[in-house]
Formats: C-alpha cells, structure tokens, sequence
C-alpha cells in the first residue's frame, strides 16, 4: 500500500511546527523582556541558543539517519518537542522561586530542545520526500520546504491576535499563543506512530560514508558552505529581531504593524517557493542566488531608513524577495554539484546555516540593538540612560562590552509603571512578596518623576538602535553577493554551471536535487 500521502503530510508538519514556533517566539519576545527583566542581547541569545541545537543535530543526525532510519530519528523529534513546551512553560513559576538568572535558562533550554526537535527532523525529511518521489524530487522538496513560511504566517497572525488582545483580556499570557505549534507537533507524531516508512534513498543506491566524507575535501564545497554560513545569519538570524525592529520603527503608527509585516514577507516566501522548481530549471541558479542576495542587502538596508509606513512596507516586500530563494536554492546547487554526498552534505549545509544564525545572527543582531541604542541615549540624555541601563555589560565575540538597555524598565516607562502597579496590588492582595517586582517598583518610585523627559530619548534610542542593526546587517548579503558574482564568473570560465550526473545519464523531468537513482559507480 502506497502511504506517500500521510508521510509526505506528516513531514511538511513538522516544518508548520518549527515555524510557528519560531514566529510566536518573536511575537512574545517583548513580553519576556518586561515580565523577566532581560535586555535585547540576553533575547538574542535565547532565541539563538534554539537555532544552535538546530544547526548541531542537523549535523550529527544527518551521520546516522540512513543507518538508524526515519520513524526512530521522528520518534525521538516528537518527544523532544512535547517536552520543550513543558519546560519552556516553567519560564514563570522558576523566576517567582529562583528568579531571573534561573528564567534565563529555563527558557534557553526549552529553546534548546525545540530546536533539537527541529534538527532531528530536518535531517529526515529531505531524504524522505526525495525516496517518496524520487522522479519529482524538486517539485516535492519546494512544496515540503513552503512549510516554513507557511508555520511563520500561522504563528505570526496568532502572534498578532495575542498582541492586540493581551492589553483588554484579563490573565492573557504569553504562554498561550506558544503552545499552538503543539497542534502541527500532535498531528505529524500521530502519523509517524501509525505509519511505516521506507528504507532511505541513499542506502539503497549504496553510496558509501567514505564518498559522502570525501566531497568535504573540494574547495568549492567548502566556499560554498561559508556563503551558507551568511544565509543563516541573513535570513534566520533577522527574522529572529525583524518583527520586533519593525514595530518599534512604527511605533507611533499603533502597535501590530511589525508582525503584520513578517507575516506579510512570509507569504512571499511561502507562495514562490510553489514555483521555485521550475524557475531555477530555466535559469542558472548561481544567476538566481546572486540577484537574491542583491534584494536581500537593498531590503535590510532601505528597512533600517525608511521613514513613514508605506516605505516600510516596501522594503520589507523587496526584504522578502530577497531572502524567498536563498535557503532553498543553495540546498539545490550543492545537491547538484556533488551528489556523491548525499544526506551528509545536505546536513552540513543546514547545519553550518543554523549555527551561523544561532551563535552571529540572533545575538549579533541583538547586540547590535544595544550597542546603537546605548550610544544614542548616552549622546542626548546620559542621565535617562543611567536610570534604563542594566547593572552588568555584556560583550559578543570581540566587540566592547556595554550596558543594555533594561527590558523591564523601559517597559514599565512605556506603560506608565501601571502594570507595575498592578502586580504590587496583586502581590499585597495574595499576601506574597517578590525581591525583583520590589526593587523595581523601588527604582520606578525614584524614575516616576522623570519619566515626562525620560520616554522621548528612550524611545528615539530604541529605534535607532533597530534601524542601524539592520544597516549592518544589510553587509552581509552584500558580500554574499560577490561570493555568488564569483562563482558565476568561476563557471562561466568552465564552460558554465552544469549539473553532476551519476548514473551516466540525464535525470528524467526534474533534477533540482542531490539524490542518485542508482549505486554510484
């Protein structure tokens, strides 16, 4: 009996799981910020410490996935996700009894784990879908992979709803809109339980390990997995802070436009990467590659200067062309130059992509934010800035270390210090105490008075911190664009871009993939 059908859904599932999560995760980001204290680097490092488990497992997983099999690896990706929820769940009831360092990494972890999740099934379904339809691989493998902006449309209006509710419903928290990619997580565990799988591509075509290993040794390969070390960091690594960057640049136009915008990029992604297949097998998809990186770097950088909506909006539209082809499209030209890697090279290229974002682009992004916003507010009200700054510096990689803006503070000046107030009403109600909601009603007693002066500075450094961030992240695929002018000039030399073939023969249809049809001589 032929179950292509549930196998195919329950893998396009997991990629609705992964990016509604990852989408709610950027909604809620403010809220953690204010109810635990921590400032955008500390934001940045959970979210990326979530895109580094993904980049690791996709790396190992991918050693082992042709010998231990898909239902086992998927198996194990369920588990992994439902756990997750949970802790990430303790976020609030570990900062009432431990307190913020603790919240830290409790919400880190469940990031990890997540993210795990996420690896582990990235590393099986590609060669899944490939041995499910081994003679339409481009067109599956571009509809599999529209799950991704198809989870960040559905986390993103969920976000949204959240957002625009949370002020007027009473004991609305963060934690419910994050619990909706457990819907997707269910349906493909439910199916995975159920059905039987195949034996992988790869193993029944026998290519051995010791070919996979020996395609690492090209220089070529090796140029290519640092152009998608930048993909990572461009396109994961931004959507990580864009809703949030966004929002704050429109503040004064009503809140939700920031998510109303990521979810807007994200059905171009989601709708072109339908037609992917057929327009990279007309065009040269180094061509592609080079044009996209282009829009990517133009987007980032008119997104960091627009002044007014409707310029925003259309940055972000020529953002999300930029960055729709990217992912994919990379994935194709290393399928097609060196099929002899197989599931491994697959691996290391989303590996590589997933860590790069991790461990630069959420974190780099982050303190970016906070590096601009520090200099600005200490440049036109260094006395506001000594009321907002957290106690302790914080560095990335080589970079000075500098004091952040505190997340709870400048969220108690955006409201007024009336939720703030709430919870110390709420606090005397139930007869408890609470050191961190104490201490910071202590300082806002002491801010009150200057908030009138205070909010202006404080919100024009936000904003200039968000749009020079993007303005530095806009050099990356500006690089990434003489990488790909390189390789294009590199083939052209060559004779042009052409495909490797196994199997002595031309691919039937489509050949967007780095599968073989037979053993590898």
């Amino acid at each position: 009996m032929n179950n292509n059908k549930p196998l195919f859904i329950a893998s396009f599932m997991t990629l609705i799981a992964a990016g509604v999560g990852f989408a709610i995760r950027g909604g809620i980001l403010a809220d953690w910020g204010a109810q635990y204290g921590f400032t955008k680097f500390d934001l940045g490092t959970i979210t990326g410490g979530g895109l580094v488990g993904f980049g690791v497992v996709i790396l190992l997983a991918s050693l082992i996935t042709d010998n231990v099999g898909y239902k086992p690896i998927l198996l194990l990706a369920f588990i992994l996700h439902v756990l997750s929820a949970l802790v990430t769940f303790a976020a609030t009831p570990i900062f009432n009894s431990m307190g913020k360092d603790a919240t830290y990494w409790c919400l880190y972890i469940g990031m990890f784990m997540f993210a795990v999740a996420n690896g582990l099934c990235e590393a099986v379904i590609n060669p899944l879908v490939a041995t499910l339809y081994p003679r339409q691989k481009t067109h599956y493998l571009n509809i599999l992979h529209a799950g991704w902006p198809g989870g960040l449309i559905v986390g993103g209006i969920i976000a949204a709803i959240y957002t625009n509710m949370k002020g007027d419903v009473a004991g609305l928290r963060w934690e419910y809109p994050m619990a909706v990619f457990l819907v997707p997580t269910l349906i493909y565990g439910f199916i995975v339980i159920k059905q039987e799988f195949p034996q992988s591509e790869a193993k029944s075509a026998g290519v051995s390990f010791g070919q996979m290993l020996m395609t690492f040794a090209s220089p070529l390969l090796l140029f290519l997995l640092l152009l998608h070390a930048c993909v990572g960091y461009v396109e994961l690594g931004t959507d990580s802070w864009i809703a949030n960057i966004t929002e704050s640049i429109l503040k004064k136009t009503g809140e939700g436009q920031g998510l109303y915008l990521f979810i807007y990029a994200s059905s171009i992604m989601f709708v072109l990467r339908f037609f992917a297949g057929p327009i990279v097998e007309k065009i040269n998809p180094l061509g592609l590659l080079f044009m996209s990186a282009c829009f990517g770097s133009i987007g980032l950088y008119m997104i960091g200067s627009s002044q007014g909506v409707v310029w925003v909006w259309i940055a972000v539209t020529v953002y999300g062309l930029g960055k729709t082809f990217l992912w994919p499209t990379m994935l194709g030209v290393v399928g097609e130059l060196f099929p002899k890697g197989g599931a491994i090279t697959m691996g290391a290229m989303g590996g590589i992509g997933m860590l790069s974002a991790g461990l630069l682009g959420g974190p780099g992004i982050g303190y970016n934010q906070d590096y601009y916003a520090t200099e600005k507010l200490e440049e036109i009200a260094p006395q506001t800035y000594e009321r907002y700054s957290v106690a302790e510096a914080n560095g990335f990689l080589f970079l000075p270390k500098i004091k952040g803006l505190d997340g709870s503070k400048v969220s108690v000046l955006n409201n007024d210090g009336q939720d703030l107030e709430k919870k110390v009403e709420q606090l005397d109600k139930e007869g408890k105490s609470d050191a961190y909601i104490s201490n910071l009603n202590t300082w806002w007693q002491g801010a009150e008075a200057f908030a009138p002066e205070d909010i202006g500075p404080v919100d024009e450094a936000g904003i200039y911190g968000g749009r020079m961030a993007l303005k530095c992240t806009a050099l990356v695929p500006l690089v990434m664009a003489i990488g790909y002018l390189i390789l294009v000039i590199y083939f052209y030399m060559k004779g042009g871009y052409k495909a490797e073939v196994l199997h002595g023969e031309e691919p039937d249809g489509e050949h967007y993939t780095g599968g073989v049809e037979g053993p590898v001589e």
